[in-house]
């Protein structure tokens, strides 16, 4: 940990502080589930096209990833409590133009703009904790965090699904925008008021180029995949995703470049000759282009398709988070000595429930009822908490303690761009489906039960590849978020 400008106990009121930045935590949370549930009617109501209803949540990811390692970094130069400030604002105001969209470009930009908040406000979360707590009570501290992290899980489908079925204060799903106002300006004002400032004696600058360039790669994927469909595929949109290749390439060698100038790549290559490192960004990688989209797809068959209301539809999934937290604290417990061993079971397990999934909804087609899907998404909830919890300690097990924070930021931003990605390819696959056939039940359904056949190959493919990591030789390094 860099040194810091301020010592641990100018932190007068920890545990207030504490639950100003955890509330911040839990606002992110709940705002990457939320939108799920509410999607088709946020698309009805703004008559916005499928294309444009991708962007509305790839775009949240999308900016978060791009900006989370710079977001970091700014807080380490500027000040962490500054910066967390700004993040807190920035996101309630684009909270409030989300609610307030009157036509789909608003609200994707809007979300743009949430999601470059949040990566200022999010990474000074860990920071401050490890800033204002001492080893001992640090531990509860992180035990605290977690349990958050795992309610967030829980309340953003319900709390979506409750806001839109019950139409609070006539607002319809532009509540679930508006329910960050009150909870963002009590943030700020906690904030303000207890959160001790600091920052790094010795803070790494912000690599510029890289941002840009892994930008371009990002726009260069994103952009193709998720309107290509719309435009008919024109040249232009194919030279688009073949230059994506190149400009991964000059990327990598501008980190090369970077690192031996300064140290300050966003990637540092030193991480990269770290088999499990690599082998652990490839699975998160894969598995979360299934994990993301995956709700996408159920969100609007079983609306659309099905005419499930919200509420129903989110209790459909409510059997996810339940078994996220019922194996969590396990793998967390055993996750040291048998980290390796669990991360396999999970993911058996996660492809084992999308399996039985998608063999109730070619079963029963439109006829499947919601206690039937929250059956396989509780399985699949269980085998995510066995591994999702610990991967990433084992992926950064081998990493030198002065890389663990570089290594955290990567890792987190490829669970970003892994969730954006797979929000395209699905959607594509998806919408692609949807559009070749007639606006039935059985169509749509089918459909969803098609593309669900992706998300059961990238458990597969990442279940194949867990393997390959190296069990823990020692206790990973606390990451940050």
């Amino acid at each position: 940990m860099p040194a810091q400008t301020i010592p641990r106990t100018s932190a007068e009121r920890p545990n207030l502080a504490l639950a100003v930045v955890l509330v911040a935590v839990f606002m992110d949370m709940v705002d990457s589930t939320i939108v799920n549930v509410a999607l088709p009617q946020v698309q009805r109501s703004l008559d916005a096209g499928d294309a444009e209803a991708q962007w509305i949540l790839a775009g949240y990811s999308l900016t978060f990833a791009l900006a989370l390692i710079t977001g970091g970094r700014i807080g380490d130069i500027f000040g962490r409590k500054r910066v967390f400030l700004t993040g807190v604002a920035g996101f309630t105001i684009a909270s409030t133009l989300c609610g307030a969209a009157i036509n789909p470009e608003i609200l994707i930009g809007a979300r743009f703009a949430q999601g470059i908040s949040a990566a200022l406000m999010v990474p000074q979360v860990m920071s401050i904790i490890m800033i204002m707590f001492g080893q001992r009570e640090r531990y509860k501290a992180l035990a605290v965090y977690g349990a958050v992290l795992s309610l967030g899980n829980v309340s953003g489908p319900l709390l979506g699904g409750l806001l839109t079925e019950y139409n609070v204060f006539g607002l319809h799903w532009r509540a679930i925008f508006y329910v960050n106002v009150p909870i963002g300006v009590l943030t700020f004002t906690g904030a303000a008021l207890f959160m001790p400032e600091s920052r790094s004696d010795r803070p790494l600058r912000v690599d510029l180029v890289g941002i840009g360039l892994i930008s371009l790669v990002s726009f260069a994927l994103m952009y193709p995949l998720i309107q290509g469909r719309e435009a008919g595929w024109p040249v232009w949109m194919i030279i688009m995703l073949v230059a994506a290749i190149p400009l991964l390439v000059l990327f990598h060698y501008s980190q090369r470049y970077r690192d031996r100038r300064d140290g300050s790549a966003l990637v540092p290559p030193e991480l990269l000759r770290h088999r499990s490192f690599v082998i652990g960004l490839v699975i998160l990688l894969i598995l979360y282009t299934g994990l993301a989209s995956l709700f996408l797809v159920l969100s609007y068959d079983f609306q659309q398709g099905m005419g499930w209301s919200p509420i129903k539809t989110a209790l459909s999934w409510l059997g996810w988070p339940i078994g996220i937290t019922a194996t969590s604290g396990f793998a967390q417990r055993f996750g040291a000595t048998h980290g390796r061993r669990l991360i396999q079971i999970g993911l058996v397990t996660m492809s084992a429930g999308i399996l039985l999934l998608i063999g109730l909804m070619t079963g029963y087609g439109p006829a499947v009822a919601w206690w039937q899907v929250a059956t396989p998404t509780l399985v699949m909830g269980l085998g995510m908490g066995l591994c999702v919890s610990i991967l990433t300690n084992v992926v950064l097990a081998d990493v030198p303690e002065h890389s663990a924070g570089a290594g955290s930021g990567v890792t987190n931003a490829i669970l970003q761009l892994g969730a954006a990605t797979g929000i395209a390819v699905v959607g594509l696959i998806f919408f692609g489906l949807a559009s070749a056939g007639p606006a039935t039940a059985e169509n749509l359904t089918s459909a969803a039960s098609t593309t669900l056949w992706y998300h059961a190959a990238a458990f597969i493919v990442s279940a194949a590849l867990a393997p390959l990591l190296r069990p823990a030789r020692r206790p990973a390094p606390v990451p940050a978020p």
